[in-house]
């Protein structure tokens, strides 16, 4: 096995730029950035030629939708990054700043509440790019998952974003039917026909949806879509489950707000090295949801 020549310093060095050291060698694996884990079929072929010309040929993904292209050596990092750069690709995805954001496909899966490509790619320029040179206490994740089902596990991230449908019940309409569609149709049991009419158990239903124009006389032939914040989640070493908010939001602009916010506050209050969900345990879940949340919300 290869002798490491490289030093400390290069080696800190590419690292900022997306290059981490293939151990026991002087080669690096290049971590191209994608937005939400979807790139062109022309950035394709550009990694699959980059990663034949500077590297050993071997392209593996990440956890954070990224693309890494092994065996690359110290003296081609400048060659891979200017050949990339020709379909608009470019390196990165460590250090102490927001990292790439995740979504699930639920733009085009059945069961996705909300467009998880529109908002993880606005959430992408907002704040990967737009907060780039933000050095924050610690790394910070973002997730879009587009429903309760939660595939890119959005409460594991320091933010996560899940899309809600909320059953819009018209009691009046109930018939309190002894064999209820609704009730077959929720995968967690929360509604129940009691006393001849339905009632929908607000802390069991998860706002998927799926009871959305299931009654025959429809007393659910709507819902009002939104969004659930989780904040604090962290796997690793050690494993934090996310909170919810207390909150629905319905506005796109409101989760906007939500996650600039906890960055500022984060930067603010978090202390170096400290993950947010610390900052969160030490300065209390509490006082960290009335910061997110701003006049307009805790007014309603």
């Amino acid at each position: 096995m290869a002798t490491l020549t490289i030093n400390a310093e290069d080696e800190k060095r590419v690292k900022s730029l997306g290059f981490l050291n293939n151990k026991g060698t002087d080669n690096f694996s290049g971590r191209v950035i994608t937005v939400n884990g979807k790139i062109t079929a022309n950035q394709l072929k550009c990694l699959s030629d980059a990663a034949n010309l500077y590297g050993n040929g071997i392209v593996t993904m990440t956890t954070r939708l990224t693309i890494e292209c092994q065996g690359i050596p110290y003296d081609k990092i400048e060659d891979f990054r200017k050949y990339i750069a020709k379909e608009g690709l470019i390196t990165g995805g460590t250090g102490a700043k927001v990292r790439p954001i995740v979504s699930c496909k639920g733009t085009t899966c059945k069961y996705g509440l909300i467009d998880t490509f529109a908002l993880s790619e606005e959430i992408h320029e907002r704040f990967f790019v737009g907060y780039g040179d933000v050095k924050l206490p610690h790394k910070f994740k973002i997730a879009v998952g587009g429903c309760p089902n939660s595939c890119v596990k959005p409460d594991l991230n320091d933010i996560g974003i899940v899309g809600q449908m909320v059953p819009n019940f018209d009691e009046a309409i109930c018939k309190g039917c002894k064999k209820c569609s609704i009730e077959a149709a929720c995968p967690v049991g929360a509604p129940k026909v009691v006393d001849k009419i339905l009632k929908i158990n607000p802390e069991e239903c998860n706002k998927c949806g799926r009871c959305i124009g299931q009654c025959h006389f429809n007393a659910i032939k709507d819902g009002t879509p939104g969004y659930k914040i989780y904040i604090g989640g962290r796997w690793g070493k050690r494993i934090a489950i996310g909170k919810p908010l207390h909150y629905i939001f319905t506005n796109k602009e409101e989760v906007l707000n939500v996650i600039e916010n906890a960055l500022l506050l984060y930067c603010k209050e978090g202390k170096t090295g400290e993950r947010f969900s610390t900052t969160i345990e030490r300065i209390g879940f509490e006082n960290v949801e009335k910061q997110l949340l701003f006049n307009e919300i805790l007014e309603k």
